[in-house]
């Protein structure tokens, strides 16, 4: 089988419906902490969601994943650390690297940008993407027990974190 070649981008405006629809296409109590989407379903990119935020994976034209990678907060003593706050890969995509790739293109640009630090919070019970992340260097730094209560469960919130310097 051929797997076609993965091109790793910032997203546009015009992305906007591509990204919703991936985005409740992918929706899954394994990673998400919001309530499923019903329509009418607004916009994906908002005041706070801004297209300069992702990075986007398309395969032969069609977007297969997301990456969100922004501040962690507004303030000076954090500008340094960019904290992941979103990777969704389509189902038909996954397996293949999508998400790995968008990890790397994600810590390439922060380190472009100046950052020394990648910080992000998993869902406890998501196996899968803990793996990835321990695999990609980051290491669990924190765990909040039972912070989240998620489908009649309690989950835990791990923090997970790695420094931007080359190995």
């Amino acid at each position: 089988m051929i797997v076609p070649e993965t091109l790793i981008r910032t997203a546009e405006r015009a992305d906007d419906a591509a990204l919703g629809a991936l985005d409740r296409a992918a929706w899954s109590t394994l990673h998400a902490v919001l309530p499923a989407p019903v329509p009418p379903y607004g916009p994906f990119f908002d005041d706070r969601h801004l297209p300069a935020d992702y990075l986007l994976a398309e395969r032969e034209g069609v977007v297969v994943g997301y990456i969100r990678v922004v501040p962690p907060t507004p303030l000076a003593a954090t500008a340094h650390v960019r904290q992941i706050q979103g990777l969704v890969v389509a189902e038909a995509a996954r397996g293949h690297g999508v998400a790995r790739a968008l990890l790397r293109a994600a810590m390439d640009r922060a380190r472009a940008d100046g950052a020394a630090r990648m910080t992000l919070r998993v869902l406890g019970h998501n196996a899968p993407a803990r793996a990835l992340y321990a695999a990609e260097g980051f290491a669990v730094e924190g765990v909040l027990p039972g912070e989240l209560f998620l489908a009649g469960e309690y989950v835990d919130d791990v923090l997970m974190g790695r420094s931007l310097a080359l190995r």
